[in-house]
Formats: structure tokens, sequence, C-alpha cells
């Protein structure tokens, strides 16, 4: 059955919308409701979230940034406002922590770092990361918890010669990072709940494939329209070649 396949395919993530999204592209018109009652019928659904505990320090004397993002997830174009955000993983080896850069035009990530600890150099690589692979102007917002790895000097200058505007969420509000809580809420669903017993070096591979292979260029995202976050940019460039 193709909604099987499809579903599969999608290392079991996908729910009907995303299913239907990708019998359309097949060519297939079957409406949504029926996509939804097949995989009813036959038990084949997306896994659900869990909740995950916070890793931000924010009990320090650090100067902070105001909140200029205020929740306005929305970006006209890439490059337009970045959102930054750590997390952690677990394995047999002790936790992994991940950093990443996610552009909130596309959803895409567009840097990231993974180390055992969670000193400023691990946000400061996603970073450099970033910086690296999309050179953007300097009329960029980046936005972060207020944690100590953000507030830092050295991470703050980095983004002042950048030329990056710093904003950051009010003290203890996960809504204000909401795109990135979702990311991390989502990696682990689809990814680090299911592989349990990981080495560092195994998580670290199978985190840089699902980033890099799967998230970035083929999971369909809805605030995309559906399409994966890298289909999402390039049409958004093919459109504004002219």
């Amino acid at each position: 059955m193709r909604i099987r396949e499809i579903h599969q395919a999608s290392r079991g993530t996908y729910g009907s919308p995303r299913v239907h999204a990708e019998l359309q592209c097949d060519g297939d018109r079957v409406g949504e409701n029926r996509v939804a009652r097949i995989m009813r019928n036959h038990s084949i659904q997306a896994r659900t979230k869990r909740r995950f505990r916070r890793t931000t320090d924010s009990e320090h004397g650090l100067p902070v940034a105001d909140n200029v993002l205020a929740r306005q997830f929305q970006a006209s174009r890439p490059n337009e406002r970045w959102a930054s955000d750590i997390t952690y993983v677990w394995t047999i080896e002790g936790w992994l922590y991940l950093a990443v850069v996610i552009d909130l035009f596309s959803r895409r990530v567009v840097g990231w770092s993974m180390a055992d600890h969670m000193r400023t150099e691990l946000v400061e690589n996603a970073l450099e990361m970033a910086l690296g692979n999309r050179l953007p102007k300097s009329d960029l917002l980046h936005h972060s918890d207020r944690g100590s790895q953000y507030a830092s000097l050295s991470y703050q200058k980095l983004l002042e010669v950048n030329g990056l505007k710093s904003s950051m969420s009010r003290r203890g509000n996960c809504h204000d990072n909401a795109v990135v809580e979702s990311f991390f809420g989502t990696l682990k669903t689809e990814l680090v709940y299911r592989y349990a017993g990981m080495k560092h070096e195994e998580a670290k591979s199978a985190i840089h494939e699902y980033v890099e292979v799967f998230y970035n260029r083929r999971r369909r995202h809805s605030h995309c329209g559906n399409l994966s976050p890298v289909d999402f940019e390039t049409q958004f460039f093919a459109a504004n070649a002219a």
C-alpha cells in the first residue's frame, strides 16, 4: 500500500497531512480525510512528542538583550531572522549536547554543533557554521534564550563583528523560542527516543544524518506548505531570480 510505503519512508514520522501531500506529488488526488481514515484503520500513525527539560542557565550576572523578536517567528526571506538554542541527548556514555541555529524563514537548520559539554564554544561552533554556510548580511536578527553561553562576552562579540543584532527570550519563557523548541521535540520523537543505547559517536552520526539528509532536504514541514526547508528556499530563490 502506497500510504504505508510513504509512512515507512518518512521513518514513521508522517501523519495524514504529510502523507496526503506526498500522494499529491505522486499525482494521486485522494482526499486527506480518506488518507486519515485509511491510516487509522491500519494503525498507521505519527510518533507523538514527549515533554523535555530545559538546559538554560540564566542565573548569571551577564548583560542580556531585549526580546526584540517578540514571538514574530515569520520571516520574509532567508537570513532575516535566526533562532538558536541547546538541548541534551542521553547516550550510554553520558549526556551529549546539541546546539542549533535555525532560519525562521524556512525552518532550515543552518548551523549546529555537538559536544559532551555546554561551554560557550558549543554555541559558538554552531553559529560559526551558520555564518559560513549562509554568509548573511548585517541586518540579521539572532534570537536565543538568556543562558550564560549566549550572554557570554565572546558570543556577543561574535554576533557584533558579524553585524547580527541580539534578541533574547524573557526569563523562564520557553514560548519565546518556540520554533527551536519544536524542532528539538521533533528530533527527539523521530530519532533520539527510537534509538536508545547509542554511544556518543553513534548519536553524533545519527543526528548529522537526520539534520542534513532527512530534516533539511526531505522532511515535509507544515510551515513550508508541506515542502522541505531546502525545497522551500529553492522555490523562493527561483521566484525572486528575475
